[in-house]
C-alpha cells in the first residue's frame, strides 16, 4: 500500500506532536508516527509525573549550543507565554514551584491528553507501536517504509529525541537520518545527569545518602546555586544536574557547602570569642552534622579552636567554602535528563527548522544541537522549535 501526505512527522513525543498539530492546523494532511504503544512517555514521567512544561523565564542564555543564537528565532516566533495559553485554553491547572518553573498540579497525563486532542481537531492521522524500515527522497517527496507499505510527504519532520532514558525508547535513529542526508552530527554526551567519583568520594557520599544541601556547583566561570544531593552513587541534585551540561571529564568541580558565610573569617571571628569551643560543634552550625563530622575528620581537626592555626582554619573553610572534586565520569543516558549534541545547527534554518540543504526536511527538538537548563527549557525548545517546523512543513 502506498499513501500521500502533505507531512509526514517522525517521532510523537512533545516536539513531533507540536509540528503535527500547527502543520494540520493549516489544513495540511499530516501523519504522526511512533514506534511506541504509548505516546508522551518522556512527558509523563517529568517533573516527578506532574511534568514541568516551560519556564516563565525563558530566555536564549538559558540553552547551550555551539551556536547559542540558534534558539532566539524559535523562542521569539512561540514563546512560554503562548504554550501557557494553550494549557489555560484546556483549563489545565498549574503552579510554579522555584525559579519560574510550572508545574501540573494534577498530572502531566493532562499535557499528553491535550496533545492528543490537539491532533485530533487537526485531523492528523497518528500510527503507534509502528516501526519504520527506512526513509529516503524520491523526486520531489520524502518517503517512509513500514513493511510492505509506503508513505510519501512533500515535507519531513524528524523529532525522534536524543539519546537519553533508554528504557522508554530512546535511540540514535534522529542522527542516523541526518547522516543519511549528509547533515553533520556534533558529539552527543548525556546532560543534566548525575556524577560518579573515585572510591574516596564515593565512601562520603555513602555516608551522606539522602543529605540534600543548598549548594554553589561552579565549574570555570558557571556556577548553579541550587540543591546539591548526596546518594549511594554519587552527587546529584538540581546544581550538579546543571554542571553535568558544561564539566568536561578530567576536570574538577568545586562545591561551596555555605555559599552564604564566608567560613575563614566566621572560624577566625569564633576563634577570638569562643577560644574553648570545640570545632566539630562550631562546623556543625555551618553544616549538617553529619557533613560537619566528615570534613573536621578529612581535615584531621578536632579539639578546641583555640589549639588550631589560622592555617588549619583556612585550610578547613576551603574544604567548606571550595571544595575541589574530581568527578570520574556520569550516570550516562539510563538516567540523563536530556541529550547535549546532535544535529549541527549551522546544517539547519533557525527561522523554520529547515535543512539548508534538503528542502522539506526539518529536524526539532532533542535531536538537534540545543539542550535547556533544568526547569522546562527544553519542553519549550520542544513546543517553540515544533510550532516553527509546523507552519513551514
Amino acid at each position: 500500500m502506498t499513501e500521500q501526505f502533505d507531512v509526514i512527522v517522525v517521532g510523537a513525543g512533545a516536539a513531533g506532536m507540536m509540528s503535527a498539530i500547527e502543520a494540520g492546523k493549516r489544513g495540511r494532511k499530516v501523519l504522526l508516527v511512533d514506534h511506541a504503544k504509548k505516546i508522551g512517555e518522556k512527558i509523563r514521567i517529568s517533573g516527578g509525573g506532574r511534568c514541568n512544561f516551560t519556564n516563565i523565564h525563558t530566555h536564549p542564555s538559558k540553552f547551550i549550543s555551539n551556536n547559542p543564537k540558534f534558539v532566539i528565532s524559535a523562542l521569539k516566533q512561540y514563546t512560554q507565554n503562548n504554550f501557557i495559553d494553550l494549557i489555560k485554553k484546556h483549563n489545565i491547572k498549574f503552579h510554579e514551584k522555584k525559579l519560574g518553573q510550572l508545574f501540573c498540579d494534577e498530572s502531566a497525563q493532562q499535557i499528553i491528553d491535550m496533545l492528543l486532542l490537539e491532533c485530533e481537531m487537526a485531523k492528523v492521522v497518528l500510527k503507534k507501536d509502528t516501526t519504520i524500515d527506512d526513509i529516503d527522497k524520491q523526486d520531489d517527496n520524502y518517503f517512509i517504509v513500514v513493511g510492505s507499505d509506503k508513505y510519501f510527504s512533500q515535507s519531513l519532520i524528524i523529532a525522534t529525541g536524543g539519546l537519553s532514558i533508554p528504557k522508554i525508547g530512546a535511540s540514535k535513529f534522529g542522527y542516523d537520518i541526518a547522516q543519511k542526508f549528509g547533515l553533520k552530527v556534533i558529539e552527543t554526551l548525556p546532560a543534566l545527569v548525575p556524577l560518579t567519583f573515585s572510591e574516596k568520594i564515593l565512601a562520603i557520599c555513602k555516608e551522606l545518602t539522602g543529605l540534600s544541601v543548598e549548594a554553589v556547583v561552579s565549574f570555570k566561570k558557571t556556577f548553579f546555586e541550587e540543591g546539591m544531593l548526596f546518594t549511594h552513587r554519587g552527587l546529584s541534585g538540581p546544581s550538579i544536574l546543571q554542571i553535568s551540561s558544561y564539566w568536561k571529564l578530567g576536570d574538577n568541580i568545586k562545591v561551596n557547602l555555605s555559599p552564604k558565610l564566608d567560613v575563614d573569617k566566621f572560624l577566625n571571628d569564633r576563634k577570638i570569642s569562643s577560644p574553648k569551643q570545640d570545632i566539630g560543634i562550631i562546623v556543625s552550625e555551618i553544616l549538617p552534622k553529619r557533613l560537619a563530622h566528615i570534613i573536621c575528620n578529612e581535615n584531621n581537626v578536632n579539639g578546641n579552636i583555640c589549639e588550631l592555626s589560622n592555617k588549619v582554619l583556612t585550610s578547613l573553610s576551603n574544604s567548606i567554602n571550595a571544595w575541589v572534586i574530581n568527578p570520574i565520569g556520569t550516570e550516562g543516558y539510563r538516567t540523563a535528563e536530556v541529550t547535549l549534541g546532535g544535529i549541527d545547527t549551522e546544517e539547519i534554518s533557525s527561522k523554520t527548522m529547515m535543512s539548508n540543504k534538503h528542502p522539506g526536511l526539518f529536524f526539532i527538538g532533542e535531536v538537534v544541537d540545543v539542550t535547556g537548563h533544568l526547569g522546562g527549557y527544553n519542553f519549550q525548545w520542544a513546543w517553540s522549535s515544533g510550532y516553527v517546523a509546523g507552519q513551514y512543513a
